[in-house]
């Protein structure tokens, strides 16, 4: 990582594939609007950042440091959260278009997602003990192997969990899409 540091920064409107980002770490940031889409971000450090409205499909964040960021209303198509930097790695998702998106392994404690669509998802073998899933939409999502203790799935819908596959100890469903946990025994319910 270069030893750039840009603090307290706002960025509007810059597509960074055509402007380029420079190398380093951005510490209480605010990016709205901003195309990162397929750019390279590797080795770069997000620290108290905000992502807004930003665009962030398929971006290259292979040892990428994000601690205490925030993303909102952001498209973030097939990012592979796992290959980024793990150390103190804390993010939260509001309104996001997370879809085949991957989290594989990942230590996600508490983690919040709010209203966000995150089809075909991978959380294999990822720790959710206490996440919130609000309002989400996981249709195809993957658990397996997953610690999903004291997760909340309330709000959320499409989802399939196997049970015997995933540590659910404690966590909340609610009706009718608690029946996401029975998928594989393939049985009708009226």
């Amino acid at each position: 990582m270069a030893d750039r540091f840009i603090e307290s920064q706002v960025f509007e409107k810059v597509d960074f594939g055509k402007d380029g980002l420079e190398g380093g770490e951005y510490e209480d940031c605010h990016f709205k609007a901003c195309v990162f889409s397929g750019i390279q971000l590797s080795n770069l450090s997000f620290v108290d950042c905000y992502f807004e409205d930003c665009d962030l499909s398929l971006a290259k964040i292979n040892e990428t440091a994000f601690r205490d960021v925030k993303f909102s209303n952001c498209k973030l198509l097939g990012l592979n959260f796992n290959d980024c930097n793990p150390f103190l790695l804390s993010f939260c998702f509001e309104s996001c278009n997370l879809n085949l998106a991957s989290f594989y392994k990942l230590k996600l404690k508490a983690i919040q997602f709010r209203s966000c669509s995150m089809n075909e998802v991978d959380f294999v073998e990822t720790n959710l003990v206490g996440a919130v899933f609000d309002n989400c939409d996981l249709n195809g999502a993957m658990f397996e192997n997953t610690n999903l203790e004291k997760a909340d799935f309330r709000t959320s819908r499409a989802y399939s969990i196997d049970p015997e596959m995933n540590q659910i100890k404690k966590a909340k469903f609610s009706m009718p899409d608690v029946i996401g946990l029975l998928g594989k025994y393939d049985i009708k319910i009226t």
